[in-house]
């Protein structure tokens, strides 16, 4: 189960409508991005595939990927949980 790029294109629309959670999400990414990522292919900070297969499986099921408006709460949760520690 992989997102679909109208996934990824809702999750960047709403995105840019929250600039104060842009730093939030950049933290986040390079979080669950693999380690020494810049020495195997494709060469970009992005997750294991293997690892946003379970995770998106252990949140939504078979379902499908779950929507833009559930990475913004998470984005927020996080940013929320920053600023208390």
């Amino acid at each position: 189960m992989t997102p679909k790029v109208s996934f990824w294109f809702q999750t960047m629309v709403a995105m840019l409508r929250r600039p104060w959670l842009w730093w939030t999400a950049v933290r986040q990414m390079f979080r669950m991005t693999r380690r020494r990522w810049w020495t195997r292919p494709p060469y970009l900070p992005v997750p294991d595939r293997r690892y946003m297969r379970f995770r998106l499986e252990t949140a939504y099921g078979t379902d499908g990927p779950g929507r833009a408006a559930d990475v913004v709460r998470y984005l927020e949760w996080c940013r929320a949980s920053e600023r208390a520690s």
